[in-house]
């Protein structure tokens, strides 16, 4: 009930402490209606301000200047109502109503001149300084275009005043002109402070991040602009007051080649298309979704679903007609309004833009969406299609071009694609007259070598290795009918193995073991012929034959480790060593090098790494020996794998990219790129290269997310969000965590894996003070977890759950937590971390009540006692000398705290004692202590001499084990504590 004044301001002190929003806007409207009966102009001024203040902030700046008009009124009356800090809000949101006036296009710029002369003149009748005026000056000038240079150096020259913006806001003023004067070094130099901390306030860095996209993007600064949309779009998220930002990161989504990401941005904010409170926000977010909804129309996604204004479904190219629709009129009504056309140049510049980079710029996000794969789809293949770059020429005569690629095809050269691409395109023009030749052989031969070609072909595009094997099948009987027995034989081998997946398959070894029989009776009768005429089995053919072998022997090996069964080994040694004694017979040492890799893997697996990195350093030295460097990123991406496992990361790290450069150099159609972009991602991150390993993963992530692999793409983000927490940025992580959790397809995820992501974003959470929203994720996991027999996983989340409810302030949700984690502790203990939480309760409980809390801090710190009690009288596993001196140390805090020194005193020096248990590793704790106790004697007990000696022995003691820092803070209170004796 707000049936008194009293009632009114504590609603009114609620009000103050929720979010932005709807909400928080409504109420202080009613708030408003509720403060007028009363006679009490006070009351109705604070309620007028917290209304101004829930407009700027949720995006209803046009209906600031009434609200201000009644605040005035108030003010001229009596200012006497106004507390000091009202008072001060009186003259700055003078600011905010020439910032809503500028916004709002049926404004005059006459108005706004009025008004700036209104603010030029209250704030020198209070001695506040004219530099906000100045910046008003400013702010105008760069609207309109008008005397822009002027403007801002009579604003930037300046000295700062009372009521000036904070640093943090002039900075982003600066750097956007130096951005509209297209000096994006300069800008970016100028909002550096902001960037890296120091500078801040409740919009910024955030607000920065936005508009600093682009600047950075043209600059090549991909990394700083990933992070800047990560984090600065995780606060303009959600919010009717950032409707400019959200456009500029839909703008940044477009220009940096992530339109599935702009989408999901546009469906998470789809309450801005009826957002009408701030006409100039509007117009930047309709142009940022046009600049998103543009790029996708030109690149043929017209048709795809996207998130409009509510009521209607629309279509990318219908919501681009209709957006399109509003901002330019709105566009055009802030020119008539202004006198210039620097608004709709603004705009025309911003819709003119192109994609800047060549490839999209993996973010390290999740996006779901319509342009997104979803569970289930088809891989998308990574190679664009065409000849590679600095490809050798296509020969013009067909029969030269048949027999080139014939030639290279043998030896898996890549080039080989395209030239049986163009050789397809002339067979089957309706104009081809075949002419039999010994060289280039029958029409059934090259339809044959045709249809084997596409069989390949469809695999590339799906991105796999694993040929359909009814379509070989069909091959194999072509080259039957054509009469080529022997390439009949090996592509029947290939279809044979090609159905056994990594961890999957059984092959068929009769199947294999006939086709072996045929092909030695077809090399039987062959005699002194290697020509290819028929009836007759070339070499390649016999060797094809005897790879499959050998695959599917290293097949059944790798599934039978770690057990190495007689059968599989003896089966494997001898199709391998088959292999490579009939490719050295025959002069073929491309498939020698097949066995050494085969080798080195199996050594591999079984653990025997520096046989493996060996034979792998043999095989690519001797493919650069044979000039077959397409051979080598298989080979590079094993090696790099390998050298991480031997804890290697910078080397790993160096090989790694070496196999993805060369993947990209030859076009390698089914190379693993995500996977190799995760090791390398994992190289970087373990060798301390934190950008590298950033990009590797992101880059990780993308390209899962386009294989329709979502538990790859999840360990991927995962691991980026340890690289990001690690390296502090813990708002990047926070964001990557949020996005995979957010993500329809974490249904398809482990639960234990979907607990991982929830714990490391709860600490995420926690580490960025977000208190609350830690909690609840802690407190999701903790129901996650509750079922499992892993109980100790539970004790763990419920711990950490308390103390973030503690640290929320939701002190009821925490003591229901901690006896959570007590009774599972009980079951599963874990007595560090159990009494860790119960002495942070007990700590928050003396910070936030006082003397009054003691008698249940000192409540929870004999539980923490009892806990440890209870490990000790168990055996279980716990750190003695930390648990001991770290109870006492905060029994004497609370004692200190309720102002009972001799009681705390004892306890500190029972938490010396303990720490002197606890050898080196303890000494900084012990320091501590020495330092509380000595405040505790010199101040509370009057004992001076006594404390400046102690402080002087722990000094000495620190110094001699190179405590630096411990012996300064020492030093510093001994020295307090000399001068007051």
């Amino acid at each position: 009930m707000l049936d008194t004044p009293d009632a009114v301001l504590t609603a009114l002190r609620e009000n103050d402490a929720r979010p932005y929003g709807r909400q928080r806007t409504v109420t202080a409207e009613e708030l408003v209606d509720a403060a007028e009966p009363f006679d009490d102009p006070g009351l109705l001024a604070s309620a007028l301000l917290e209304l101004m203040e829930a407009y700027e902030y949720d995006g209803e700046r046009t209906k600031l200047p009434v609200v201000f008009a009644r605040v005035l009124k108030l003010w001229d009356a009596d200012r006497t109502v106004f507390s000091e800090w009202g008072a001060r809000q009186v003259l700055w949101r003078f600011k905010w109503v020439a910032a809503a006036l500028l916004a709002t296009p049926d404004v005059p710029l006459e108005a706004i001149d009025r008004w700036h002369r209104e603010l030029r003149d209250r704030y020198t009748a209070a001695d506040a300084g004219l530099q906000p005026y100045h910046a008003e000056r400013h702010h105008l000038a760069a609207h309109t275009g008008r005397d822009r240079e002027q403007a801002f150096d009579l604003w930037a020259t300046r000295p700062r005043a009372e009521l000036s913006d904070c640093p943090a806001c002039e900075t982003r003023a600066r750097a956007l002109h130096h951005v509209r004067a297209g000096d994006d070094e300069r800008a970016l130099a100028v909002w550096q402070p902001v960037f890296d901390g120091p500078s801040s306030c409740r919009e910024e860095p955030y607000v920065s991040h936005a508009h600093a996209l682009l600047p950075l993007l043209r600059l090549g600064r991909t990394d700083e602009a990933r992070s800047g949309h990560l984090v600065g779009y995780r606060y303009a998220r959600g919010k009717t007051g950032t409707a400019r930002e959200i456009g500029l990161h839909l703008e940044f989504c477009a220009l940096s080649g992530n339109q599935p990401r702009g989408l999901e941005i546009l469906a998470e904010n789809r309450d801005l298309f009826t957002a009408q409170g701030d006409p100039l926000a509007r117009l930047d977010f309709l142009t940022g979704t046009e600049v998103l909804l543009a790029a996708l129309v030109r690149d043929g996604h017209g048709e795809v679903a996207v998130s409009g204004p509510p009521g209607t479904t629309w279509t990318a190219g219908a919501l681009l007609a209709h957006v399109r629709a509003e901002a330019e009129p709105l566009a055009a009504r802030f020119d008539a309004r202004n006198g210039t056309d620097a608004v709709g140049a603004a705009r025309r510049e911003r819709l003119a833009r192109r994609p800047l980079l060549a490839e999209p710029l993996a973010l390290g996000v999740r996006a779901a969406g319509p342009l997104t794969p979803g569970p289930g789809t088809a891989p998308v293949a990574e190679v664009p299609a065409g000849p590679r770059p600095g490809a050798e020429p296509l020969p013009d005569d067909l029969t030269a071009l048949v027999l080139r690629a014939r030639e290279i095809g043998r030896l898996g050269h890549p080039d080989a694609r395209a030239m049986w691409d163009r050789i397809t395109e002339a067979v089957e023009a309706e104009d081809y007259r075949h002419a039999d030749s010994a060289e280039l052989g029958t029409l059934a031969r090259l339809t044959a070598e045709i249809a084997e070609h596409r069989v390949a072909e469809a695999a590339d595009r799906r991105g796999t290795v694993h040929q359909d094997r009814a379509e070989l099948d069909a091959v194999a009987d072509l080259f039957e009918q054509a009469g080529l027995p022997g390439e009949a034989l090996a592509t029947r081998a290939r279809a044979a193995v090609v159905e056994l997946g990594e961890d999957s398959g059984t092959p068929d070894w009769a199947e294999l073991d006939d086709l072996l029989r045929r092909a030695e009776e077809l090399l039987a009768v062959r005699g002194e012929t290697t020509g290819d005429a028929d009836g007759e089995i070339t070499d390649d053919d016999y060797l094809g034959v005897l790879h499959c072998r050998a695959f599917a022997a290293h097949h059944d090996l790798v599934l039978a480790l770690p057990e190495t069964p007689a059968e599989q080994v003896e089966r494997f040694e001898a199709a391998v060593g088959a292999l490579r004694a009939e490719s050295t017979a025959r002069g073929v040492p491309h498939r020698v090098l097949t066995v050494r890799q085969f080798l080195a893997d199996v050594a591999a697996r079984r653990d025997r790494l520096d046989e493996a990195v060996t034979e792998l350093r043999g095989v690519l030295a001797e493919l650069e020996t044979l000039e077959l460097p397409w051979r080598s990123p298989r080979t590079l991406g094993l090696l790099g794998q390998l050298l991480l496992q031997r804890e290697e990361p910078a080397e790993a790290a160096e090989v790694l990219h070496r196999a993805l450069g060369e993947a990209a150099r030859w076009r390698e159609p089914v190379f693993p790129y995500a996977r190799t972009y995760a090791l390398l991602g994992e190289a970087a991150a373990r060798s301390g290269d934190v950008g590298a390993a950033v990009r590797a993963l992101s880059e990780a992530a993308a390209r899962f997310d386009r294989a329709a692999e979502p538990v790859f793409a999840a360990h991927a983000r995962l691991l980026l969000a340890d690289v990001l927490r690690g390296s502090g940025q813990g708002v990047d992580a926070v964001a990557v965590l949020e996005s995979v959790l957010l993500d329809p397809a974490v249904g398809e995820l482990d639960e234990r894996m979907v607990a991982q992501l929830r714990l490391t974003l709860a600490r995420g959470l926690y580490e960025l003070d977000e208190n609350l929203a830690a909690a609840e994720e802690y407190l999701r996991l903790a129901d996650a977890v509750a079922g499992w027999e892993d109980r100790d996983t539970h004790t763990m989340v419920a711990c950490e759950a308390t103390v973030a409810l503690v640290e929320a302030g939701r002190l009821d949700a925490a003591r229901a937590a901690r006896e959570r984690a007590l009774a599972s502790h009980a079951e599963a203990p874990r007595p560090d971390q159990m009494a860790g939480t119960l002495r942070h309760s007990a700590r928050h409980t003396m910070v936030e009540r006082g003397a009054e809390g003691l008698e249940d801090a000192l409540a929870l710190l004999a539980e923490a006692e009892a806990v440890r009690e209870r490990a000790e009288a168990a055996g279980d596993a716990y750190n003695e000398w930390c648990q001991r001196g770290a109870l006492e140390e905060e029994r004497a805090r609370a004692y200190a705290t309720a102002d009972r020194p001799e009681e705390a005193l004892a306890a500190a020096e029972r938490a010396i004692a303990a720490y002197e248990a606890g050898g080196e590793e303890a000494e900084p704790s012990r320091a501590e202590t020495v330092r509380l106790a000595a405040f505790v004697e010199g101040r509370a007990l009057g004992r001076t001499d006594a404390a400046v000696a102690r402080l002087g022995a722990g000094m000495e003691r620190c110094e001699r084990l190179g405590l630096t820092e411990a012996a300064a803070v020492l030093g510093e209170l001994r020295r307090r504590l000399a001068e007051q004796g």
